[in-house]
């Protein structure tokens, strides 16, 4: 989000500019709030012609090299349908220090057919990020999901050649080039039993043990996880993980961490033992990572909603940065355009930390301020865009404010804004825009009409509002 602080400007240029935006909004001389103003309202005075306008955003550090002051890092998936995207290479490749395969490394993608190995997709993954200084998370050799049919259907007897001799090619293949795999990916059901696949059928849940055994003797020198999803809190089937692990450990099994993946949603609340879970797990001699950080919500989108995912976002990065055996935190991809939640969860989406048009988000501001940064933006689209805030009305006890969000060199796909009022003045109203006061602190947002700005175009809402002694305009404006 960006600060931008007020500055006086010209009142005859502001209120030539504000002319237009006043006949097109309908902010005439009668639009004071209901019937509030007096007949005859007071001339604008100059408080009332002070906007808030953009001042240069000083460059910041990426998150991942925010983590990396921490001795941690921020990764995120990376999928190769996307990579035609320059937006999207440019924000994957500048701001993450890690990323992780998408579906690139999955079975049904690798191994297709039984011995033939597609190879290409991975490559790819390989590649970027060898090309852009970051290191790489296979995901995943053995997993009951987005397997070809030819696994299924083999006889009981022939599973565990088949599981062993694709984790020995894969990893073989990428030997040297992945920091960890997640050998075993959800073998869990909520309830903490082994879920039914292919493999703890034939097996049972020795299955798990020889996947990382075949994975250690292919890459010697690559992390050996096991990933779940709903394992962030102490529950059922974060024990049953944990009794795993122990287990694996004291019978002499390579494994050396866990994935918490971390798909999490604010109308279900924040798992707040993560800290504990991630600790215990710690100190069974295993580093741990979340994996696969989302936050979704239920759509539509609104300012209390984001503030708690912010806030989820935030919770998280304190709970690594509180155990040292926590090595980061990989978030599942972004822009929101490109999150698989919406596909998956019916009415929720807007999980990620960049919103459609790569402009970031609140999240985005909590994860770097939890990171100990510039609670700012980092590089990315929506920094030529500023709003500005000025009064052409205001009476005794009453004001009329009109804020235009404007783009120069930039758009916005949707907005909100927020500053504080230092007198008391409380919002009564407000038209092409929603508006919200708690204390001090007003956010608004587009209306359903409203939210995308062009390059070179802006959008104006309005507010009727009361004050008592002074009405001084607003010396900050965030835009997000």
């Amino acid at each position: 989000m960006r600060r931008l602080r007020s500055r006086p400007r010209t009142p005859r240029a502001l209120l030539a500019a504000l002319a237009g935006a006043l006949c097109l909004y309908g902010l005439g001389a009668a639009a004071p709030a209901q019937g509030a103003a007096p007949a005859e309202a007071a001339p604008p005075t100059a408080a009332a012609t002070q906007s808030a306008a953009a001042q240069p955003a000083p460059a910041a550090a990426s998150l991942n090299q925010l983590a990396q002051a921490h001795g941690k890092f921020i990764g995120s998936a990376a999928a190769t349908s996307h990579f035609s995207d320059t937006q999207y290479t440019g924000i994957l490749g500048s701001e993450f220090g890690q990323v992780t395969a998408e579906n690139e490394m999955k079975w049904d993608t690798v191994e297709p057919s039984r011995g033939q190995f597609n190879y290409g997709p991975g490559d790819r993954i390989v590649d970027f990020a060898q090309q852009n200084g970051q290191s790489v998370r296979g995901h995943t050799l053995v997993w009951h999901s987005q397997l070809p049919g030819w696994v299924s259907g083999l006889p009981s007897g022939e599973v565990r050649t088949a599981m062993e001799n694709h984790v020995t090619q894969v990893a073989g293949r990428y030997a040297g080039d992945i920091a960890a795999w997640d050998v075993v990916n959800e073998p869990f059901n909520e309830d903490g039993t082994f879920r039914n696949s292919p493999f703890y059928n034939a097996m049972g849940r020795d299955f798990v043990a020889h996947a990382l055994r075949a994975a250690k003797a292919a890459d010697p020198n690559a992390k050996l996880c096991i990933n779940d999803y709903n394992i962030e809190g102490v529950n059922a089937k974060s024990t049953a993980m944990y009794n795993l692990v122990r287990d694996l450990k004291a019978q002499g099994v390579p494994i050396d961490c866990v994935g918490i993946q971390g798909h999490l949603a604010i109308q279900y609340g924040f798992p707040n033992d993560l800290r504990q879970n991630m600790q215990r797990f710690a100190d069974l001699g295993v580093d741990v990572a979340v994996t696969e950080l989302d936050v979704r919500m239920q759509l539509p989108v609104s300012s209390q909603k984001e503030a708690t995912q912010s806030q989820y976002y935030a919770n998280v990065i304190d709970a690594c940065l509180a155990v040292t055996r926590c090595t980061g935190v990989t978030v599942w991809g972004f822009p929101d355009k490109y999150s698989w939640v919406p596909d998956v969860f019916d009415g929720e989406g807007s999980a990620t930390l960049w919103n459609d048009s790569y402009q970031p988000k609140q999240a985005y501001s909590a994860v770097a301020e939890a990171l100990g940064g510039d609670p700012g933006p980092g590089p990315g689209p929506g920094d030529g865009c500023s709003a500005g805030y000025a009064v052409p009305q205001e009476w005794n006890g009453g004001f009329t404010a009109a804020v235009t969000v404007s783009c120069d060199g930039d758009s916005l796909s949707g907005w909100s804004v927020s500053w504080d009022y230092a007198a008391g003045q409380r919002v009564t109203n407000a038209w092409n825009a929603t508006c919200q006061q708690s204390g001090t602190r007003v956010t608004c947002t587009n209306a359903p009409y409203n939210g995308n700005v062009p390059d070179g175009g802006s959008v104006t809402f309005g507010l009727n509002g009361t004050w008592t002694g002074t009405n001084p305009t607003p010396a900050t404006l965030t835009l997000g």
